[in-house]
């Protein structure tokens, strides 16, 4: 059963959403406030969230980056905030879709199942190929940790084979430095440095795997965001 995490402060739309999700067979659980929020996504392993950006206690991109910190489980912010920017915020933040109120509940169920299937898809994909993942010349080995290019193999650092990998895996999804910080140095964050530690670590995995680093075919700048991965042909 698809376990989801409405989070919203205001009662009746967490209602109305309930009613809908449960009629297809999703167990809901509910949460009005941020600090609320991220207790329950800690006790739970959820398949979803819907998360509202304007939330007592902490707001939504408050609580989608404290989530970013412990899972990568899907979020898709919910706000009646509908500029460019809140959006590239939201995604910033770490979120997986961006829904602006008022919205219609069939839409709602078609962004949740359109994620879920992406990520079964990948998970099908990377157990069918026994743990190596693909992307144009590259080719990941998550077991033995190694790394080809055609038919030469890259040496890379264990955090640019980690970078590498969070990217590789979730291609087109923009994460910020702060982010990328906090996934893969994790407690070790603040001893690794500020976030110039990941530019340098992103420059020289460039420098590894990239055919003209300055004209990056793997792994991509998004300007005063952060870093994703798209193979252009």
């Amino acid at each position: 059963m698809i376990k989801v995490l409405v989070v919203d402060d205001e009662k009746l739309i967490i209602k109305g959403i309930r009613f809908s999700l449960e009629q297809d067979g999703m167990e809901v659980d509910s949460a009005y406030d941020g600090e609320e929020a991220i207790a329950k996504a800690r006790e739970k392993a959820y398949d979803m969230i819907l998360l509202d950006v304007m939330l007592p206690k902490r707001d939504g991109m408050e609580v989608c980056q404290a989530i970013r910190e412990f899972s990568e489980v899907p979020i898709i912010m919910l706000t009646a905030k509908g500029s460019d920017m809140d959006k590239i915020l939201g995604l910033e933040y770490g979120a997986d879709d961006y829904i602006t109120k008022p919205f219609n509940i069939l839409e709602v169920k078609a962004r949740i199942k359109a994620i879920l299937r992406r990520d079964q898809k990948i998970q099908e994909k990377n157990k069918e190929e026994g743990h190596v993942l693909k992307a144009g010349d590259l080719r990941l080995d998550i077991d033995s940790r190694r790394v080809m290019l055609g038919e030469r193999e890259v040496n890379l650092t264990a955090k640019e084979f980690d970078i590498l990998e969070l990217l590789i895996t979730n291609p087109d999804k923009v994460f910020s430095r702060e982010r990328l910080l906090s996934l893969v140095w994790g407690s070790r964050a603040q001893e690794a440095g500020d976030e110039r530690t990941v530019d340098v670590h992103v420059r020289r995995l460039r420098e590894k795997i990239e055919p003209s680093p300055s004209a990056p075919r793997y792994v991509h700048t998004k300007w005063g965001v952060g870093y994703y991965f798209r193979v252009i042909e």
